[in-house]
């Protein structure tokens, strides 16, 4: 979005036109909306803008709630903005810290911002995109306590701060027309540098949210590291330094549920391995916070579970175990890996519905699922797997 699109959204014509459509729905018809509100004299260009901004408060109350309806949003800002639950899990350690002042670098719309204002923490938010830094001053409009500005977060004089958040860019635009955003996994290509954020974190109470595909050695020794799963959505790695890092805790993952929040700690450094052993009857996939925080099997040795082949992140064993961290299968067949055959076995029980996963193994879902041609009134669920050396596949039960 450029600078005259996002003023003609905060005009009286937009605003006016933005509170008219409200919740756009993903079945309204959106030509015959288009074209009404042509016909009432708006300017394509501010219905285009208007509808768009529209659909992003819609996915945004995924994130925001009912907040979403008061907020504006870029499509790169939305997808790389914090879920307020998690940000105010963040905002909550400042505070357990005493920090009463921090610098938000790298705002984007204002998520962090938001949460910190809330706990009534002084937040000083800076964001490059002008466009963006916009964004954040209304949507933080309404904190006192919050002073936006625009500017490159390496340039400023940080040293007034009590503590630090920082939200390094993992998306970049592509292409001249539409936004688009990709993920970065390179350490390296973020911005600011992770050697700012290092160098920030030094000496005073530091959070930095990064990508939960993070590598471990990337991680460093005086941080606390915790992936968080919002109902089975890994969301980010998160690193605390100093004050706002738990001091027995080096690993952690977090999920959060409807109906709670459940954590796994770690205090060492290094991975605990899970043992290895035959399939039982019963299959268990863990979260992935619990996968990408190496804690498989920490969570393995706590329910009596272990691995069928190394590296390969699930956990078997012989009794039905209830776990928020697991979802769970009964094991109904262990079959070898076998286009023709599996596709016999399909047809003799009259499988048309097929749900396929996959882990070590070297297949596509999309591509299997067409090469077996399912037809039938059942279902079934498959497991395409390494099991010791072989590659197999096992038809599973899934167990609510």
């Amino acid at each position: 979005m450029d600078r005259a699109s996002f003023l003609s959204l905060i005009s009286p014509e937009g605003q006016t036109l933005l509170a008219q459509v409200g919740d756009l729905e993903s079945k309204t018809d959106v030509l015959a909306l288009v074209s009404k509100l042509r016909k009432a004299g708006h300017s394509s260009e501010l219905v285009a803008n208007v509808l768009s901004q529209a659909k992003l408060r819609r996915r945004a109350h995924a994130k925001f709630g009912e907040f979403a309806n008061q907020m504006f949003f870029t499509e790169a800002g939305l997808e790389q903005a914090s879920r307020l639950k998690v940000a105010a899990i963040h905002a909550g350690r400042f505070r357990l810290a005493g920090v009463t002042n921090v610098a938000d670098l790298g705002c984007g719309i204002g998520a962090e911002s938001l949460a910190m204002a809330s706990l009534d923490i002084e937040v000083s938010a800076v964001e490059l995109d002008e466009v963006t830094a916009a964004m954040a001053t209304y949507n933080l409009a309404n904190f006192p306590k919050v002073k936006v500005e625009q500017a490159d977060v390496t340039t400023i004089n940080l040293s007034g701060y009590q503590g630090f958040f920082i939200d390094p860019a993992r998306r970049e635009l592509d292409g001249p027309v539409r936004e688009s955003t990709k993920r970065k996994y390179d350490i390296q290509d973020l911005t600011p540098s992770f050697d700012f954020v290092l160098e920030t974190a030094k000496s005073k109470p530091t959070i930095a949210k990064l990508g939960p595909g993070i590598d471990h050695k990337d991680i460093p020794q005086d941080a606390e590291a915790v992936w968080i799963s919002d109902n089975g959505d890994l969301v980010e790695a998160g690193l605390y330094f100093n004050s706002v890092k738990r001091p027995e805790v080096s690993r952690a993952a977090l999920l959060l549920t409807p109906t709670g929040s459940y954590e796994i700690t770690s205090a060492a450094r290094n991975r605990t391995d899970a043992p290895l052993g035959e399939i039982g009857d019963y299959v268990y996939e863990p979260d992935n916070a619990v996968i990408r925080s190496h804690l498989i099997g920490d969570l393995a040795l706590a329910n009596d579970l272990h691995i069928f082949a190394p590296e390969i992140a699930y956990l078997t064993g012989e009794t039905e175990i209830s776990s928020p961290w697991l979802k769970s299968y009964k094991v109904l067949d262990n079959l070898v890996f076998d286009r023709k055959k599996l596709k016999a076995y399909l047809r003799t029980r009259s499988i048309g519905t097929l749900e396929i996963k996959k882990r070590g193994a070297d297949i596509t879902p999309e591509q299997l699922r067409k090469e077996l041609d399912p037809k039938g009134p059942n279902a079934a669920t498959l497991i395409v797997t390494r099991v010791g050396a072989a590659h197999r596949v096992l038809v599973v039960e899934s167990l609510k």
